[in-house]
């Protein structure tokens, strides 16, 4: 429920109406709702502003939403999606885009293919909209770009608080590997055991300290650089305090389950992709250098 409940949820009670907060928040906080996010494209992930999925007014206060997201996590599970179109015909970049929350059960209107990853599953779909119905906008229309952006910075910043409760569960399982195999014994690999527990309090701090300081702009950036490094150097660390097991898979082998991975292999597969989804590393430290220090603008 990490959509739902930490990026959505916020989001309607920033800009969201007191009727979508009344229809919404109870069944994401009871777990009764799934909800997944339509931002990226084939043609617009980092840079957003380029989507080309199109939304026009049905004529009963709703949008009969068109076009094509990927990259969509838990989009087949999902009983909701909120989703970044282009309401104003004609209208380019940020302008003219409307934040539509849209029910996933209308058959023959949405179509979800998942994308197989190296990990063998498919977190990742891609999704197709189809005439799609989608029954309101968050914020008004035309006001879609601030309200993204602003879940954005709940994604990257303060958003990490409850995805820590996991990351000291990841850290502790390969803290206890390491004991069990001895790896703890290598004073390297121990001394990076103890910096990923002292990155882990700083991130947590600084996401508490930020909790005070809404519309900070590099704020949520910088939590998306610490968070995104810190999961893949656990990652590797989850593989490597395993030495030669820590490669190989379960047994007996079969040609109908050819490889099934183990949490930390999953694990480290997975967080390859932290420092690119939600906003690549490059983009942040671009946001930083831009927003915070006024430095010049990259060429585009």
């Amino acid at each position: 429920g990490h959509i739902g409940e930490n990026l959505l949820a916020p989001t309607l009670i920033a800009y969201g109406t007191e009727e979508q907060r009344r229809r919404h928040l109870p069944p994401i906080a009871r777990g009764e709702t799934l909800w997944c996010q339509g931002y990226s494209e084939p043609g617009a992930g980092s840079d957003l502003a380029g989507i080309r999925t199109t939304a026009t007014p049905d004529g009963t206060g709703g949008y009969t939403v068109t076009g094509q997201k990927i990259w969509t996590s838990l989009a087949q599970d999902a009983d909701w999606c909120f989703v970044l179109a282009r309401t104003e015909p004609g209208s380019t970049r940020h302008h003219g885009l409307s934040f539509l929350l849209v029910e996933m059960d209308q058959p023959g209107r949405i179509e979800v293919r998942p994308i197989r990853q190296m990990t063998g599953t498919s977190e990742f779909n891609e999704v197709f909209f189809d005439g799609a119905r989608a029954a309101e906008a968050v914020g008004g229309e035309g006001n879609g770009w601030a309200v993204a952006m602003g879940l954005l910075a709940l994604e990257r910043g303060v958003s990490t608080l409850a995805q820590q409760i996991g990351f000291v569960q990841e850290l502790n399982e390969v803290i206890a590997a390491a004991r069990a195999t001895g790896a703890a014994e290598d004073p390297v690999l121990r001394a990076r055991l103890v910096r990923q527990w002292a990155e882990l309090v700083t991130m947590r701090r600084h996401a508490l300290r930020t909790l005070g300081t809404p519309g900070d702009p590099g704020a949520p950036s910088v939590a998306k650089l610490l968070w995104g490094g810190w999961h893949q150097r656990l990652g590797e660390l989850a593989v490597e305090v395993r030495g030669e097991a820590g490669t190989v898979g379960p047994q007996p082998w079969s040609p109908e389950q050819p490889y099934e991975l183990n949490p930390a292999q999953h694990l480290f597969l997975f967080t390859r992709a932290d420092t690119i989804y939600g906003g690549s590393d490059e983009i942040q430290r671009n946001i930083i250098a831009e927003r915070v220090l006024g430095l010049p603008r990259e060429p585009r």
